[in-house]
């Protein structure tokens, strides 16, 4: 079992035990993609840790997409369960790359692309994508590669 998910299974473990509801639900949910993942195609599979990780990433994605919605249709108590739910998930996602790190990673990309112009965008995107990996969100990434290349 890799360790990512032997990790999300020994905390489930631990919630039930302390009664910690959100961790809890949490940790079913995220288990539950996991588990669709693996079973989705043509024949079942084991996940790596990376695979895992975009599964994480993913759900984390809803959560934030799912508290902006709550919070446009003013229903402040779920949109806090789903940011509650959002930082459970960040304690098994990579740290998020700060602003002048994202910089350094996109200056270093469009130089080794070669890259001009706003046009050339998507031969810096190829660098850029693998580089960031789930460290930081991708419109993050897409609005610092435009703002480079548009200087």
């Amino acid at each position: 079992m890799p360790t990512l998910k032997a990790r999300l299974h020994d905390d489930l473990t631990t919630a039930m035990k302390a009664r910690d509801e959100l961790t809890l639900a949490t940790l079913r949910m995220a288990l539950t993609a996991v588990t669709n993942e693996e079973v989705s195609g043509k024949s079942a599979r084991e996940l790596s840790d990376d695979e895992v990780l975009v599964v994480l990433t993913r759900e984390a994605k809803k959560r934030r997409e799912a508290a902006e919605a709550y919070d446009q249709a003013s229903r402040a108590e779920l949109a806090k369960r789903e940011r509650d739910e959002g930082e459970v998930l960040a304690r098994y996602l990579p740290s998020q790359l700060s602003d002048d790190e994202l910089q350094t990673l996109v200056a270093d990309a469009i130089a080794q692309a070669g890259a001009t112009s706003p046009q050339q965008m998507g031969a810096v995107m190829k660098l850029v994508v693998p580089a960031v990996a789930g460290r930081a969100d991708g419109g993050r990434v897409s609005a610092a590669v435009r703002a480079h290349l548009a200087s």
